[in-house]
């Protein structure tokens, strides 16, 4: 019968080939060098090879040490994250998040839905950080985002919560003075809102459901960094923009506002919820992850029977 592994020794000899000796090891371990000494001499009786070239003053891993060192890091890592998975999930989620958010979108649709995360986290607390220029959530520390896109970021990993389309609208008032636009083409010359951090560029690609194509390049005269402030001049009826639905529904809802052009569609994105590529999720972390995928999977934004 085949003998269990031994993982400690596997684990003794990853911590000594990381730390680069034998008494770093035993501190990080919390254990003697003796122990950790007795083990790794034990792994390597296993093995029937040495694992590292001992002098008094060097300690060097063998060629055959170089060749598992990597794998027995990669099992102490992973036992690592066991225990942590395994404490996180036996407690109640606590502590701090920080959450970075589109802005027009975290005033909209997640501020209302926070409370009541809140109270069924009591020991949680978030620090939501409203921005519509992409942050760097690596970078800045930020546990998580959510984030409107075609395509996540692929350093991250991400949920798609819901799809989030993009609609070109403009005023009734507008479209009676200017005429309704019944192809992109007819956009040219006409004024067009735009908004700075709009992803891909400042182009509209449109598509529509016989494959056919159009690219379109607004020009206007105002250019915004928060969707929201496109919202007077449109209602005022001095051009056309693109809005998320989650901003224009309210306004198509009670005529303020026309989708126009809507037998074509521009680029079709989703909602995500990125966190970086941690070992591991804290349960706060997962404790939101699991709120959002709930509460924003069928928005309130694309109910057809949202007054």
């Amino acid at each position: 019968m085949t003998k269990l592994p031994d993982f400690e020794g596997l684990a003794m000899f990853a911590k000594v080939s990381e730390e680069g000796s034998f008494a770093a090891a035993a501190r990080a371990m919390g254990v003697s060098v003796p122990t950790v000494s007795r083990g790794v001499a034990r792994l390597e009786e296993r093995l029937g090879a040495r694992l590292f070239n001992r002098t008094s003053r060097q300690l060097a891993l063998t060629e055959f040490g170089r060749t598992i060192a990597e794998k027995a890091g990669d099992i102490y890592r992973q036992a690592e994250e066991a225990e942590s998975a395994a404490r996180e999930m036996s407690v109640q989620p606590r502590g701090l998040i920080r959450l970075a958010v589109p802005m027009s979108f975290g005033l909209r649709w997640v501020a209302p839905l926070l409370p009541r995360f809140l109270q069924t986290y009591p020991e949680v607390s978030v620090d939501l950080h409203l921005s519509d220029a992409t942050v760097d959530i690596v970078a800045e520390g930020f546990d998580a985002a959510l984030r409107i896109a075609a395509l996540p970021d692929s350093s991250l990993v991400a949920k798609r919560l819901c799809p989030v389309s993009q609609l070109l609208v403009a005023s009734p008032d507008y479209l009676k003075r200017c005429g309704r636009p019944m192809h992109p083409r007819e956009l040219a010359g006409r004024p067009c809102l735009s908004y700075a951090y709009r992803a891909r560029s400042d182009v509209w690609r449109f598509v529509n459901d016989a494959g056919e194509e159009e690219a379109i390049t607004p020009v206007g005269p105002l250019r915004v960094t928060n969707a929201d402030a496109l919202l007077p001049a449109l209602l005022a009826g001095l051009a056309v923009a693109e809005l998320p639905e989650f901003i224009a529904c309210e306004y198509l809802a009670d005529g303020r506002l026309e989708a126009i052009l809507t037998d074509w569609h521009l680029t079709r994105g989703g909602l995500y919820f990125v966190t970086p590529s941690a070992r591991s999720r804290p349960a706060r972390i997962q404790a939101l992850a699991d709120f959002f995928a709930a509460t924003l999977s069928e928005p309130a934004w694309s109910q057809p029977s949202r007054p």
